[in-house]
């Protein structure tokens, strides 16, 4: 397909992760989601989010996935966050296991920042950068905001992203024996 041209390519956003402490063997940009999140022994953390420099809430939870349209149809889709056409531009924040039952997937457009900090029991967390983690000491100041570039993502003629939806998710399937 490649070599007859027979692709169209797409732009997708990427995220941009800021703060101290990464690791030089980790990226700092997201093509799917920044997860922030709990060690695996630890009670649940405390995430202090604000967009634009204003106070938005504080998130008492197992995590925080903050989410490209890209990345809504992956680990943001699994714990309950929209799913999200991929030409959109938006940023999406979901909670993992929130402790409070208002606390509800967020939905933003992708111009604004994002600053969030953490609490834990155990006095640190972790970050996640499209699956790649490291531990981060409490208190760390994060900012995430739309990567200043996009990437460009080669999909064969005909590909669509509604219909890749509905079979892969098998929606309007009618699985009911008659």
């Amino acid at each position: 397909l490649i070599h007859n041209g027979e692709y169209t390519i797409q732009q997708r956003s990427m995220l941009e992760l800021k703060m101290a402490g990464i690791p030089d063997s980790c990226p700092r940009y997201a093509l799917n989601d920044i997860a922030i999140l709990k060690h695996d022994v630890s009670s649940m953390i405390s995430i202090r989010a604000s967009v634009n420099n204003e106070q938005l809430v504080t998130y008492m939870a197992d995590g925080l996935v903050v989410a490209t349209p890209t990345g809504s149809t992956a680990y943001s889709l699994s714990v309950g966050g929209p799913i999200v056409s991929p030409e959109t531009d938006i940023i999406t924040l979901t909670p993992v296991a929130p402790h409070s039952l208002t606390m509800r997937p967020l939905v933003l457009s992708n111009n604004q920042t994002i600053n969030l900090s953490v609490n834990s029991r155990s006095h640190s967390f972790l970050v996640s950068i499209d699956g790649n983690s490291f531990s981060c000491a409490e208190g760390t100041c994060i900012e995430i905001k739309k990567a200043p570039f996009h990437i460009n993502v080669m999909k064969p003629n005909g590909y669509n992203f509604f219909s890749t939806l509905r079979d892969k998710m098998m929606w309007g399937a009618d699985n009911r024996e008659n």
